[in-house]
């Protein structure tokens, strides 16, 4: 029940008890005078008799102290009965709520303060019920935050690890005269660059992960013909793939013309960041291949990047794009990266109002869709 539906409640018995009791005591009284009415007495006569006989034994006095004290104690008794009923209803709730705050205060936010009523303590019970669980599940995502931190910390630095030792070890080779042929000089330097520039993307992977983290991605929209964008992009990789001795097989199925509005150096991560994960999880029985394939959709151009590499588990296949999954612990591990590749790529497209899904099958490879939306005129009439 509402406090305030209590205390007029209270206000009223307090006030209308003692007033029944009192129009009792007159009903009596009034009943006394029936009586002797019936007896064929005056009632002014036996009011008057009853007066003088209470003057002159000295009782009409004691009667009415008698009343007032009556009265008092009934009033008393009223206003205790209607206290304990109030704090009765308001008590255990008060402790339930202190002893919510002393679990708060230390830390402990597993226990519950949820009410059924519609009082206003339980609507104070239910806010601060509110609150706790809103206090857990940031103190829960606070943690989750904290360990991906950890495991991107942990990841960065063991991929960081191996570059380093490795520009290392081919210096000091270069110092102690190990290359000392034109020929292994220049393998020695092509390897230090090579190992430079996978730091340098492990590094721009943990700038732009923070980016993403505070929505903060700098984007440069523009209009983009696929046709010559794509063919740019194709002979660069087609360059690199070929070092690495992997097939790239290209085909586009739209027009010429077709625009699309997208910033060149993000869709440039998208498409390096899918490549690059394809190229770790190569399988080494068989002639690596990677091809890419342009399709119209509709409002959309589909862009399908597939491999023949060592695939993913189907059970695996909805969680590749959650930052630091990893399906398999020690391949990736051995295969090195950050872990947050496919999760930027994501959320990457998700920004360019497209979305990424992925196909796959276990020994005989994966295949990544996204889709990028066009650019179409607006005319006005």
């Amino acid at each position: 029940m509402k406090l305030k539906n209590r205390l007029i409640i209270s206000f009223f018995i307090i006030t209308i008890v003692p007033v029944l009791i009192f129009s009792s005591l007159m009903y009596g009284l009034k009943g006394l005078v029936r009586e002797a009415t019936a007896n064929q007495l005056e009632t002014n006569q036996f009011i008057h008799s009853v007066k003088n006989y209470m003057d002159e034994t000295g009782k009409f006095n004691e009667l009415v102290i008698s009343f007032c004290v009556a009265e008092l104690i009934i009033l008393l008794l009223t206003a205790i009965v209607m206290v304990v009923w109030i704090y009765r209803g308001i008590a255990p709730q008060l402790k339930t709520l202190k002893l919510a705050a002393n679990n708060i205060k230390e830390g402990n936010l597993d226990f519950s303060v949820a009410r059924n009523g519609k009082d206003e303590m339980s609507e104070l019970c239910n806010a601060f019920e509110d609150m706790r669980v809103r206090l857990k599940n940031n103190a829960k995502d606070r943690l989750e935050d904290e360990a991906e931190q950890r495991a991107l910390i942990s990841n960065i630095a063991h991929d960081l690890k191996t570059p380093i030792t490795a520009i290392k070890g081919y210096a000091e080779g270069m110092l102690d005269g190990v290359a000392d042929t034109p020929e292994k000089q220049e393998k020695y330097i092509r390897t230090i660059y090579n190992k430079a520039n996978e730091m340098n993307t492990l590094i721009n992977e943990l700038t732009l992960y923070s980016n993403i983290d505070t929505n903060k991605i700098p984007y440069n929209f523009q209009k983009l013909n696929l046709h010559a964008y794509f063919s740019d992009c194709i002979e660069e990789l087609g360059m690199d793939l070929e070092n690495q001795h992997i097939r790239l097989d290209y085909s586009n199925f739209v027009d010429p013309d077709v625009l699309i509005i997208a910033d060149a150096e993000q869709l440039g991560r998208i498409i390096h960041n899918i490549i690059s994960n394809s190229v770790k999880y190569m399988r080494a029985d068989v002639a690596s291949r990677i091809s890419i394939t342009i399709k119209d959709v509709g409002d959309f151009v589909q862009i399908e990047i597939a491999d023949n590499g060592k695939g993913i588990a189907t059970k695996d296949l909805p969680y590749v794009f959650d930052r630091f999954y990893r399906a398999d612990t020690s391949r990736n591990s051995a295969a090195g990266g950050s872990g947050i590749g496919l999760s930027i790529v994501k959320k990457i497209i998700e920004d360019h109002g497209g979305k990424i899904w992925v196909t796959s099958k276990e020994n005989e490879g994966t295949t990544m869709y996204f889709v990028i939306r066009k650019y179409t005129e607006v005319v006005y009439e």
